[in-house]
């Protein structure tokens, strides 16, 4: 093995030093460069969030119920979401899905008017159109027919509600 003079070992660890710092340096930029871009886009996501707040269901006949949603949701995003559809799903204990018919505004006001059963109308029903602004909070309700018995409504496992955007996104509010 060949002994490497002091100078020359010096320099080569000198090198060595430069290059760590530089390489240092270099990874410390291109984080905050990743951070920076991150923390700009952070309200760019379009999406709501929230929770099913209360289920009131009643019976119309033996066959047919109805289910009354009432869900409060935040637009988190720097954008307004623009809702193109609502529906409320149904799964049953056996890990079934179904698809309600959301009832427009106007019946759901007659629904109410008619069936004392559900209660007062506390909030505006969500419907197709609405503009939900950006990094707001509301409270809305969403009401439903489904070809089954009350019975079965109330033995379910959950309801979801499905809020599609304009643009393609779908949000799922899941009661728990």
């Amino acid at each position: 093995m060949q002994k490497i003079p002091w100078a020359a070992a010096r320099k080569l660890w000198v090198g060595k030093e430069n290059f760590l710092a530089a390489f240092a340096i270099g990874i410390a930029v291109i984080g905050l460069a990743v951070g920076g871009i991150l923390f700009m886009q952070r309200g760019a996501r379009v999406g709501l969030v929230g929770k099913i707040l209360k289920v009131r269901t009643a019976p119309l006949d033996e066959k047919t119920s109805i289910v009354v949603l009432d869900f409060r949701f935040t637009n988190p995003s720097s954008y307004p979401f623009m809702v193109r559809t609502v529906t409320v799903l149904f799964d049953d204990k056996d890990g079934n899905t179904y698809d309600g018919s959301t009832v427009s505004e106007v019946d759901a006001k007659r629904l109410f008017e008619n069936l004392p059963l559900l209660g007062p109308k506390f909030n505006d029903t969500l419907i197709m159109g609405d503009k939900i602004p950006s990094q707001t909070s509301q409270d809305r309700m969403v009401a439903a027919h489904f070809d089954c018995p009350e019975s079965r409504l109330q033995g379910r496992k959950r309801f979801i509600i499905r809020i599609e955007e304009v643009d393609g996104q779908v949000t799922d509010l899941s009661e728990t």
